[in-house]
């Protein structure tokens, strides 16, 4: 089950190259979306964040952090590309349809977009330029 969840997917050369740029694409920005949250959550001020979960604004935030800088990470690298879009399409869906929700659709927009690159990353795995693609030759291998 890991193995299929981990495989790349088996992809001509030009669409391995267009996940890696949706990969890049997606996780670049998003990293630099979520690193002022991160710096938030390790600075000493209050927080103050929403909590459209009803877990507390430290936790909400700490989730997000997760998601936005090492979940994008990990996206970059292609390094369990499947496994770290699931948190990236949650937090994308809710700043859309939760945090944003009575705001004008120009709020919902860019978390949508996101959302569905990272459904995409989801689906169709890393491609061969990545992480993903090295742990899946040792496990074939083996």
């Amino acid at each position: 089950m890991i193995k299929k969840l981990m495989h790349p997917g088996e992809y001509n050369r030009s669409m391995d190259y267009m996940l890696l740029i949706v990969r890049l694409a997606g996780g670049i920005l998003m990293l630099t979306h979520g690193w002022g949250k991160f710096e938030r959550l390790l600075g000493d001020d209050p927080i103050k964040f929403a909590d459209p979960l009803g877990v507390g604004a430290t936790a909400s935030l700490a989730l997000a952090v997760f998601s936005e800088v090492f979940c994008a990470i990990f996206l970059i690298l292609g390094l369990a590309t499947r496994f770290v879009s699931i948190p990236l399409i949650i937090t994308m869906l809710i700043a859309a349809f939760v945090v944003h929700l009575n705001d004008p659709f120009s709020k919902q927009e860019l978390p949508m977009l996101y959302a569905v690159l990272y459904l995409v990353s989801a689906v169709a795995g890393a491609g061969r330029f990545s992480i993903d693609q090295r742990i899946d030759k040792k496990l074939a291998r083996s």
